[in-house]
C-alpha cells in the first residue's frame, strides 16, 4: 500500500472503552452499598475525571457527550459534597437528560439534526433519517427525565442508585434496538444516491 493510499484510506472513528463509559458508574454503585451516597458521589467525580483523561491521553481528544456528561456530574456532584445533600446528585441525571432533549428538539426545530454533528463520523444516514432519530432520541431523553424524578422521589436511595446504574443503561439498550430499523432504512454508503 503506498503512503498516498494510507492518506487516504478513511477514518475509523475511535470507540470509548467499556471501562470509560461504565466504569465511573461500576464505582459509583459499589461504593454507595458500603459506604453511602455522598462518599459514592466523590467516587463518581474522581473515577469519571480519571476516564475523561484516559481518552484525552489515548485519543487526543474526548468526545463531547462524555466531556458534557462529566462536566454535570463534576458541578452536581460538588453541590452534592458541599452542602450535604443527596438532592443535587439525585436530579442530576433529570437535568442532563433535558439538556440533552433541548439540544436534539430544538435542533429538529431549526432542521438541525444534532445527531449528525455527534455520530456522523460513525453512521452515515440520510437527512430525514437524522432528524428522525433526533426527534427520537429528545423524546426519549425528556422520557428518562420524567422516570428519574419518579423513581428518586418515590423510592430509597439505593433503589434509586441500581435504576441510575442498571435501569437506565437497559433502558437505552432497549430503546436503541428499536431504532436499528429506522437506521438500516436511512444508512447511506459514501457516494450512493439517498432513499428517498
Amino acid at each position: 500500500m503506498t503512503k498516498n493510499s494510507q492518506n487516504s484510506a478513511p477514518k475509523t472513528p475511535h470507540k470509548t472503552p467499556f471501562l470509560c463509559d461504565f466504569g465511573p458508574l461500576i464505582c459509583f454503585f459499589a461504593t454507595n452499598k458500603f459506604y453511602g451516597l455522598l462518599v459514592a458521589t466523590s467516587v463518581l467525580i474522581a473515577a469519571t475525571a480519571l476516564s475523561l483523561i484516559y481518552m484525552y491521553v489515548r485519543h487526543k481528544r474526548v468526545p463531547f457527550m462524555p466531556l458534557f456528561s462529566g462536566a454535570m456530574v463534576a458541578i452536581f456532584g460538588g453541590i452534592t459534597l458541599l452542602l450535604h445533600d443527596e438532592f443535587y446528585i439525585k436530579i442530576k441525571p433529570t437535568v442532563l437528560n433535558l439538556l440533552f432533549a433541548a439540544i436534539l428538539l430544538g435542533g429538529v426545530m431549526l432542521k438541525k439534526p444534532m445527531l449528525k454533528y455527534l455520530l456522523g463520523e460513525a453512521l452515515q444516514l440520510a437527512d430525514e433519517g437524522w432528524m428522525k432519530l433526533s426527534a427520537r432520541w429528545g423524546f426519549y431523553f425528556i422520557f428518562l427525565a420524567a422516570l428519574n424524578e419518579f423513581i428518586w422521589r418515590n423510592f430509597t436511595t439505593d433503589f434509586w442508585v441500581n435504576f441510575k446504574v442498571f435501569g437506565m443503561m437497559t433502558c437505552t439498550i432497549l430503546f436503541t434496538l428499536t431504532q436499528l430499523p429506522l437506521m438500516k432504512r436511512y444508512m447511506v454508503e459514501e457516494g450512493s444516491t439517498l432513499p428517498k
